[in-house]
């Protein structure tokens, strides 16, 4: 008999992550708020749960990818909820990124029911999602459930990092978007500066790309979203000022200070209470650009 795998969750990044779980022969029951987010992966062979009970009851596996703290912890702690209707001893795996003293409540309140519960924040962007090419941050010592769930992983992604005990990936993860939201703001600056210099963008691009200065801000997030003249969100300014915000948190709980990250935050939070906040992170160019009274920075196709 096969196994229940649960996957509740099918935004930017979650549907095209359950998508490629069921091109590559594993079958999923899918529960998301907004039906038209489930219909795509019905085609794929999904089936369609009309509530998060449905989708996770007896389930052996349930895998969450949802907004914040308050959603993760609803669907799986709430009335009803996953912990509440998965198999006995199941497995919960929450690709989330939330606040790392949420990761804690809900990791011990699995275990207080006798259930495993991993914490795998996804790496890099929506387009490596749709491509299978994901990374995952992994907290969790139970060596069993994570070869139960590594295959799943492998489906989704190329790269899996343990991190280490419970509650290691979502913390890494956060440490890694801090500095790569940080590095865009200060790239959207520097770029801003260069326009306002008089500099052409592709030939500092080229010499960024062979200095310490180098990053993947400009030379790929940026080259291909915002600089291309791409400002759809793969992973919007709001969602970015939410992720600078757990970090922020996270160092003031062990009391240390992030000045330039508090910067970048508070740039984010200006953003996003106008037009910006539902465009690519990448955008935050388009806003320094905008505050500086600078013509949108691009550069030519195949720069």
């Amino acid at each position: 008999m096969s196994r229940k795998i649960a996957f509740i969750g099918l935004g930017a990044m979650g549907q095209p992550m359950a998508a490629n779980i069921l091109r590559k022969g594993t079958e999923l029951v899918v529960f998301d708020t907004n039906p038209a987010r489930m219909e795509p992966l019905r085609d794929l062979g999904a089936t369609l749960a009309a509530s998060v009970a449905e989708a996770a009851e007896g389930a052996q596996i349930v895998i969450t990818m949802l907004p914040a703290t308050p959603h993760v912890e609803q669907v799986i702690l709430g009335e009803g909820g996953v912990a509440d209707v998965i198999a006995p001893g199941g497995i919960v795996m929450d690709m989330s990124t939330i606040a790392p003293t949420g990761t804690d409540r809900i990791a011990a309140a699995c275990a207080a029911r006798g259930l495993v519960f991993i914490d795998a924040p996804v790496g890099r962007l929506v387009i490596h999602a749709q491509r299978g090419e994901s990374l995952f941050m992994v907290g969790g010592e139970n060596d069993q459930a994570f070869e139960a769930v590594r295959p799943l992983l492998d489906k989704m992604g190329t790269t899996i990092h343990r991190c280490g005990p419970t509650g290691s990936g979502i913390r890494t993860k956060l440490v890694n978007n801090f500095m790569i939201l940080s590095i865009a703001q200060i790239t959207a600056e520097g770029l801003t500066l260069a326009a306002k210099l008089g500099l052409d963008i592709a030939m500092l691009k080229e010499v960024n790309a062979g200095t310490s200065g180098t990053n993947g801000q400009f030379q790929f997030n940026f080259a291909t979203k915002v600089l291309a003249g791409d400002t759809t969100p793969g992973f919007t300014i709001d969602l970015a000022h939410k992720d600078l915000t757990l970090a922020l948190e996270a160092a003031n709980a062990v009391r240390i200070g992030l000045p330039a990250g508090a910067a970048a935050h508070a740039v984010l939070g200006q953003a996003r209470a106008g037009d910006y906040a539902g465009k690519d992170f990448t955008a935050l160019l388009d806003y320094a650009a905008d505050l500086a009274g600078v013509a949108p920075i691009r550069l030519e196709q195949g720069a």
